[in-house]
């Protein structure tokens, strides 16, 4: 065991994360014991042998060795690099001497891959059991050697303890020489465990990488193992996959030996050898058989289901139909799985669902869906027309050849991997056998449901007994119309979103106004509104528009049509969503916020600027946090505008103003030429910009900014009136 080669490696790695691009979290750390620990892993990829013994030494601080398949050192190339990287083959003569010589005095820890190969497919469980398939077809049992070796170390601390304590003696003597123990203290005091690890990587989809590319020029034809290796593998070091290493519960070697035979074995005064007793020996090989159950299943049941595992489970559950699937209705079903999944907690969820899932009913702005359809498509597992999704169903039952897979249907790969996973496969199975109508029903609820508890949270959360007003002001305000609609009757929504510093309240007249018109009407409310001023301090413009994205995801599940308009920067919220959803049918825009009048905003930057120059000093107590607000709606409207919402409203319209030329339905512009606040010079640029041909804009004479609420607000509610009803409809 080449302790110097150890070292070296940690080094290399060191410099190798630098070319890296995968991203590497632990979980569970705190699970791993002190003592004598072999670590249990799944394995799908070579370069496993690699990096997990270098973040366990990273935790631990203790010297790390791998066992690695035999095939692997047939290699030059690889048998070189493995030997650097401290693996042992499963070959090697007296292997199980050379782990047990580190492990028992607690010199060194151990990882080894009960499945014995990579398993490329991720089938893992036929008839409730874990079976594997290799490339020979045969089915076969995972490994319990990592069992035999745990109780075996766990059987010699204990015979080394017995011995010490009656005195010692030869046998002592020999035992401590055949494992090299000169620290009796710490090979007897401490506990043998089995740690079990699963390691899941996002998205885990062969691509084209710098390896793949070096062998397609060296190689005539490379063989699908070696493509399918260099693009898997290679694609998940150059690729920035997200790799995650999570630690499960340690299994203490210790009551299995609670054994008569075994312990007459560990009273013994002369020399017994457990491997050599057949009795023993059947015992260790019956409570290994347990063991290996034990930590395949803790392996297992950590999998980090991600998006992947998901569309993959919900597709292949997916039942026929001749005229396929809505993309939409894939869409509702993934979100309602992943927000189900987030709130049941069945299993371990990737990082990224702790976060607002709305993107995934919107615009997939992160490319969660698109690539996993994109994929699907290439591989044949789907094909797409028209919108709608039409599955083969022969390829969740036909394998692929067991090098080729990966390659070939990655989908099937993912879907796999969570079949160990009963309750996630079978909340899977029902919500993709759900009809469209009661998926989009249980997204609207879900929806609804959610925007009442944030706003409940929030308002608990930040309240301010000077500042905050009351929950009436923050609500959000649902206004829907009879459900004793005739069948065909057209329905017509009006997302309505308010001002900065404001709140749904400052909509109710004009929500009130449509809805008497027919209309059904829901005022959001945007994050950090509608609660105290230090709420909106600590929100972003992200934020803003995930609550925007919400109220219109819940209206468009409720009505047949939807437009989108706001007032001030709520304004500027509507033209942004519409930028990025094609199911609405207008918007409009009162009162934009292209440019500012107010003075108090142009110093806004320079304060900003201080204050992270000054917290960066730890000098917070000279930051200016907030400025004076002097609100037209003072029982709406918050007294304190802070800096930081003043920034995020920049970047709000910076986001949107090279967005605008991509709109193309029916656009109205209206706000006051005496508006002080807005300048019409900014509304007119940003009327400009609107890419559409079907567009208005509109002039008013009030001398205020809030032209929704107080006097002869009628000419605006009608001008808006008309523009919808012309380019919409009347519902």
């Amino acid at each position: 065991m080449n302790s110097v080669a150890f070292e070296l490696s940690s080094y290399t790695l060191k410099a190798f994360s630098g070319f890296s691009k995968a991203r590497i979290r632990v979980k569970g750390e705190e699970n791993i014991p002190k003592g004598s620990v072999i670590f249990c892993a799944n394995h799908f990829t070579r370069i496993e042998t690699i990096f997990l013994p270098y973040y366990i030494h990273a935790l631990t601080h203790k010297k790390v060795w791998s066992l690695a398949s035999k095939e692997l050192f047939e290699v030059p190339l690889l048998e070189g690099l493995l030997n650097y990287f401290g693996a042992v083959s499963t070959g090697a003569p007296n292997r199980n001497d050379q782990i047990l010589k580190t492990l028992i005095p607690g010199d060194a820890h151990w990882i080894i891959f009960p499945e014995g190969m990579m398993v490329k497919n991720k089938k893992l469980v036929k008839q409730n059991q874990f079976l594997l398939k290799d490339d020979t077809h045969d089915l076969l049992r995972p490994h319990t050697g990592a069992a035999v070796l745990g109780l075996t170390c766990a059987y010699f601390k204990q015979r080394l303890k017995r011995l010490d304590d009656r005195g010692g003696g030869p046998e002592l003597d020999y035992l401590k020489a055949r494992f090299g123990i000169t620290d009796m203290d710490r090979a007897v005091t401490t506990s043998t465990h089995i740690v079990p690890v699963n390691i899941t990587y996002y998205p885990a989809r062969p691509r084209e990488n710098v390896l793949s590319s070096v062998a397609g020029l060296l190689m005539k034809e490379p063989s699908e193992r070696v493509m399918d290796e260099l693009m898997t593998e290679g694609g998940f070091l150059f690729g920035g996959v997200d790799i995650t290493i999570r630690f499960g519960p340690a299994l203490d070697m210790r009551p299995h030996l609670n054994h008569f035979y075994i312990e007459s074995m560990l009273a013994a005064k002369r020399r017994v050898r457990i491997s050599r007793d057949p009795t023993a020996r059947l015992i260790v090989r019956q409570a290994a058989q347990d063991i290996m159950e034990a930590y395949m299943g803790r392996v297992y049941a950590m999998t980090t289901v991600n998006y992947d595992h998901i569309m993959a489970g919900i597709l292949k559950h997916l039942p026929y139909r001749p005229d396929g699937v809505e993309v939409y209705e894939f869409k509702c079903k993934l979100f309602y799985a992943v927000t189900e999944l987030a709130k049941k907690r069945l299993c371990h969820l990737a990082g990224q669902f702790a976060y607002n899932q709305i993107h995934l009913l919107t615009d997939d702005r992160f490319k969660r869906i698109s690539g996993f359809m994109d994929l699907a498509v290439q591989t044949g597992v789907i094909q797409i027309q028209e919108s709608r999704l039409f599955k083969d169903h022969k390829r969740f039952t036909q394998v692929a050849h067991f090098h080729a897979v990966r390659l070939k249907n990655p989908i099937l790969v993912m879907a796999n991997e969570i079949e160990p996973l009963p309750r996630v496969e079978a909340f899977l199975k029902t919500v993709a056998r759900k009809s469209f109508e009661d998926i989009r029903d249980a997204v609207r609820y879900k929806l609804k449901e959610k925007i009442n508890s944030d706003f409940a949270q929030d308002y608990a959360r930040f309240y301010d007994e000077e500042e905050s007003k009351g929950k009436e002001v923050g609500r959000p305000l649902f206004l829907e119309q009879p459900s004793d609609k005739k069948e065909g009757e057209q329905t017509i929504g009006v997302l309505l979103i308010h001002g900065y510093m404001a709140a749904p309240m400052e909509m109710k007249q004009f929500a009130q106004f449509l809805h008497a018109q027919g209309f059904t009407v829901f005022v959001p409310r945007t994050r950090g509104h509608g609660t105290s001023p230090e709420d909106l301090a600590r929100t972003t413009h992200e934020q803003w528009i995930e609550s925007v994205e919400e109220g219109f995801a819940a209206l468009d599940h409720t009505c047949s049509k939807t437009v989108i308009g706001g007032f001030s920067t709520g304004a500027g919220l509507a033209l942004e969503l519409a930028t990025r959803v094609r199911d609405y049918a207008a918007a409009f825009a009162i009162s934009p916020p292209m440019r500012l009048n107010d003075l108090g905003a142009f110093f806004v930057p320079a304060i900003h600027t201080w204050n992270s120059m000054i917290r960066k000093m730890n000098m917070s107590a000279m930051t200016k946090e907030f400025i004076v607000n002097s609100p037209e709606n003072p029982h709406i409207n918050y007294p304190r505008n802070p800096i930081a919402g003043v920034n995020q409203l920049e970047k709000l319209m910076d986001r949107l103003e090279p967005k605008l030329k991509t709109l193309k339905k029916p656009v109205l512009v209206a706000l006051s030429r005496k508006d002080p606040v807005v300048s019409v010079k900014g509304a007119e640029k940003l009327f400009k910009l609107i890419g559409s041909e079907r567009k208005e804009f509109y002039l008013f004479d009030y001398d205020r900014h809030g032209i929704i609420n107080g006097k002869d607000v009628e000419r605006v509610y009608q001008a808006v009136l008309n523009f919808i009803k012309g380019w919409v409809g009347q519902p």
